[in-house]
């Protein structure tokens, strides 16, 4: 792969129940973690949700309450996924916006950070949409010159990502070679929270990102802050909050 690597970069794709943060959960998780010298592992497995799929749901990713029944829960397989995950910087498609933020939140529920502090992310979907405006499928096509077979199978949509982000390394000399500049390109450090809540304002000041006081310094009324903590908000929101509050606004 065209990418100089410091340590593992693993790209990794979630099949879900649907598609809200803080309430749906996974069902298929698959993750390609892949080192520095080049070396692969795969790792795919079924996750039983703990609530009922929606008919539409299984529509798009053909996987069934049945389907699920005798697999273990989240909280289950949670350490096993984390470690898998450890000291390496994460990848995947839209996974800026979906991906990472449903696993942060399966994570928290279960104690545990997602993803690692100082982890450099690529979202391989910005990079075809600042360049192409296309679709994991379309990306698939016009990258690689394929058709998706298992579009929604959470293990051929993560392995059609990987080659799509090697064709894009050959194809946009202007991305970077280093892991640490396509992190920069896909705005990753522009990030506050994954419920995006929050934002960070021209100077660098954490702002609120909706409703009345959006705009507005977080630090600019506590008072909001500190009942968004007893809100119906995402856990990686929340810890955020409560960080600023401890530290004063940054």
């Amino acid at each position: 792969m065209k990418l100089q690597m410091d340590r593992p970069l693993v790209f990794f794709d979630l099949e879900t129940t649907g598609i809200d943060v803080m309430h749906d959960r996974i069902v298929q998780i698959s993750g390609l973690r892949v080192a520095p010298d080049g070396t692969e592992e795969v790792r795919t497995r079924l996750v039983n949700p703990g609530i009922p799929i929606p008919a539409g749901a299984t529509a798009v990713h053909h996987i069934t309450d049945a389907d699920v029944a005798g697999e273990p829960l989240f909280r289950d397989l949670a350490k096993g996924i984390h470690e898998f995950f450890r000291g390496a910087d994460v990848a995947g498609f839209n996974s800026n916006r979906f991906d990472i933020p449903i696993l942060s939140e399966e994570f928290a529920r279960c104690g545990l950070t997602f993803p690692e502090s100082g982890t450099r992310l690529i979202d391989v979907q910005t990079i075809y949409h600042r360049k192409e405006e296309r679709t994991l499928s379309a990306a698939y096509r016009f990258y690689c010159n394929k058709s998706m077979e298992n579009a929604h199978d959470a293990e051929a949509d993560v392995r059609a990502t990987f080659e799509v982000f090697q064709r894009q390394l050959e194809a946009y000399d202007d991305l970077g070679k280093t892991v640490e500049e396509i992190h920069a390109f896909c705005d990753s450090n522009a990030i506050v929270d994954w419920g995006r809540k929050l934002a960070r304002n021209a100077g660098g000041e954490i702002v609120y990102a909706f409703g009345k006081h959006k705009g507005k310094p977080v630090m600019s009324d506590p008072g909001y802050a500190e009942w968004m903590l007893t809100g119906d908000f995402p856990e990686s929101t929340k810890n955020e909050i409560r960080r600023l509050l401890k530290k004063g606004g940054r």
